[in-house]
């Protein structure tokens, strides 16, 4: 019966979303102030339906409920509860409906919190948001419906993959949809500007805090995504260049463009077409990323395999909102003339530096995930474009921007020095000079290319300490004086801070972490030992131990260095009867100085194990940097200007004190 309640929910949510879609927009075209009330309680009602049709699915699962198909193909009463209620959103179907979940969440929290917004144009925002939520609710209801039932149900279920039954991917599709999703209300921001003929200071300041929601939120799925690769798939590694991996990382290149464009609108009221434009390319690199993972056109650990008729859907939807959204670009942009004049060396012209470098990137990397399927379709020719040409493209395009990163917020708005700015990042070159020294030193053996690349790692850590430093005038004025602008700093600032600083964190985890890699595959019997650059691995021997739903083999090494004893790891080999798989569970020891990495393989004849150990130096400074990029836009989220909401909008034909009362909010 529950099934059955959400399945209706879901019916009724797309009726409304059809009348949010329309109703509000035509009366904000109007001035019919009732029409445009409407898009209010339209969204919180869709949002609504759509809750309680997500929470009859994870019922279905919660329960075991085999006679739901969806939960007899992915789900298993012996699952834990943790899996049963992560496969809700571990197969198409209820993924689906988790991505509807967020974007009606969003729509909703624009309806509530919105109230900083012109009634009209929050109508029109709402009214695109539907026009979306339509897409996706016909997606799920005529081809994708997650309550259809399997009459006789069967006895128990096939089973979640096992690849999935894990917590960091029970948490990573979440906050990567949240990002994913959440740059549809930059998108609807945008399209609702070019329908209202606007885009302004204000606009900006609106269009901000989600753009930089949905940024943490798709910079922590991304961070999730890879620390389970690195912990769950056996093979050491935390990034491939998969054409999944690519379908997130574009539109987290794109989002990362769009909030430093939007601080231009803002602040100088330049650059407006461009970022309106950024603001398109970010969601439609968003359904991108879905038209990959969901048409069948890709193989990978991250796709679903579905039919291709669901990816017709999706290309169609695509092309619908990507086409649409430009036609009213070409057509409404070149009336928004942008003013704030600027010289190249400023604050405006690093950020524009920083928009090209990126977007640049981002082609690349586009360029690089769909040739192999343009070939594949014009000609039936299958290549692989791997890790070797996104290294050589992507690498020395973002070289550019992350040098200039550290320089850019030193910069005076219209107008700045270069030298000036270089004087005041002192310390950061003396800090840098001494890392390249350094590492020169204790690596002097090589590779070489290590060496730039922790001193550029150091360079934008010292830069963004120096920046605040200066913005604080530490050591240069009373200490009274510090702590007072302190207590007076945008918190915006702040966020910067921390994420360059995190930025800067990852290009030195990345680097340390692939120069001096040591790795080790061999095959052991009960103990022999492995020297693994200053540690040595001695196999214990193997035990066979049985899970809650898998049977497994577990392997002891005693992990000494310098002949002290330092950890026994006891990495696992699962086998998982439904659905039949073999997993890989790594043991991992993480220290100041990196990781220890061990895995257990497959036994050979004469009872020996395969065995693969890594010795990975700063690896965890990867994901520490992404927390730190999160927190920083945490940080500057929490600003109070986001808050209390963006400048009222002046009329040109106002007089001084009509406008002056409109400020005032009288």
């Amino acid at each position: 019966m529950l099934a059955e309640l959400g399945h209706y929910a879901l019916v009724l949510a797309l009726s409304v979303a059809l009348i949010q879609a329309t109703i509000p927009l035509l009366g904000a075209w109007r001035g019919d102030q009732g029409w445009i009330a409407l898009a209010r309680p339209a969204a919180l009602v869709q949002c609504l339906l759509v809750v309680v049709a997500f929470a009859a699915l994870m019922h279905a699962y919660v329960t075991s409920d085999f006679s739901v198909l969806n939960v007899a193909t992915n789900s298993h009463s012996a699952k834990p509860l943790l899996y049963k209620i992560s496969g809700v959103w571990g197969n198409h179907e209820g993924s689906l409906l988790l991505w509807l979940l967020i974007l009606v969440l969003f729509g909703a929290a624009v309806a509530m919190f919105g109230n900083n917004l012109p009634a009209s144009f929050r109508a029109r925002v709402l009214s695109v948001q539907a026009m979306i939520a339509v897409g996706f609710l016909a997606f799920v209801l005529f081809t994708s419906n997650p309550f259809e039932r399997l009459l006789p149900a069967p006895i128990d279920g096939r089973g979640l993959n096992p690849l999935l039954q894990d917590p960091g991917l029970a948490f990573h599709p979440p906050f990567l949809y949240l990002g994913y999703v959440g740059f549809s209300m930059a998108f609807s921001f945008a399209v609702a500007a070019l329908i209202e003929g606007r885009v302004d200071a204000a606009w900006a300041r609106w269009v901000r805090p989600w753009t930089l929601a949905a940024w943490c939120f798709l910079t922590l799925g991304i961070a999730l995504g890879s620390w389970w690769a690195y912990y769950e798939l056996g093979w050491g590694g935390w990034w491939f260049w998969d054409p999944v991996e690519n379908a997130s990382f574009m539109p987290w290149l794109a989002g990362t463009a769009l909030l430093h464009s939007a601080i231009v609108v803002e602040k100088r009221d330049a650059l407006k077409n461009w970022t309106v434009l950024l603001a398109i390319v970010t969601f439609s690199l968003s359904l991108l990323g879905t038209f990959l993972v969901r048409s069948g056109v890709l193989t990978s650990v991250h796709a679903f395999a579905t039919d291709p008729a669901r990816g017709v859907f999706i290309l169609a939807f695509l092309i619908v909102v990507i086409a649409g959204s430009l036609t009213l670009y070409a057509v409404r942009a070149p009336a928004m003339k942008g003013g704030g004049l600027f010289a190249p060396v400023s604050r405006e012209g690093g950020l524009v530096l920083n928009n090209l470098l990126l977007s640049t990137a981002c082609a690349t990397v586009l360029l690089g995930t769909l040739y192999p399927l343009f070939l594949d379709a014009l000609t039936g020719d299958k290549i692989t474009v791997g890790p070797p040409y996104f290294n050589a493209t992507f690498g020395p395009l973002m070289l550019p921007a992350l040098i200039a990163m550290a320089v850019g917020p030193m910069l005076a708005w219209k107008r700045a020095d270069i030298l000036g700015a270089l004087q005041r990042l002192k310390f950061a070159i003396a800090a840098t000079l001494a890392a390249l020294f350094l590492t020169l030193v204790l690596a002097y053996d090589g590779p070489w290319m290590a060496i730039p690349g922790i001193a550029l790692g150091v360079w934008i850590i010292a830069a963004a300490l120096e920046e605040a430093a200066h913005r604080l005038r530490l050591f240069r004025a009373p200490i009274g004086e510090s702590l007072r602008r302190l207590a007076r700093s945008p918190r915006s600032a702040w966020g910067t801070t921390f994420a360059h600083a995190g930025a800067g964190m990852v290009i030195i985890g990345i680097v340390a972490s692939s120069s001096w890699q040591v790795e080790k595959l061999q095959v052991m019997r009960t103990g022999e030992q492995v020297a693994v650059g200053e540690y040595s691995f001695k196999f214990l021997g193997a035990t066979a131990i049985k899970g809650p739903n898998y049977d497994a083999v577990r392997g002891s090494f005693e992990v000494r260095r310098d002949g002290a004893h330092v950890d026994l790891m006891t990495p696992e080999s699962r086998s998982y009867p439904e659905p039949p798989m073999e997993t890989t569970e790594a043991a991992i020891r993480t220290g100041w100085g990196g990781d220890l990495y061990a895995v257990i393989g497959d036994p050979t004849a004469d009872g020996a194990w395969s065995t693969r150990f890594y010795n990975k130096p700063m690896i965890h400074w990867i994901w520490m940097g992404c927390l730190f990029m999160v927190l920083g836009g945490l940080v500057s989220l929490s600003d109070r200007r986001h808050r209390v909401g963006a400048p009222a909008r002046r009329n040109k034909n106002a007089k001084p004190l009509e406008v002056a009362k409109s400020v005032a909010g009288e």
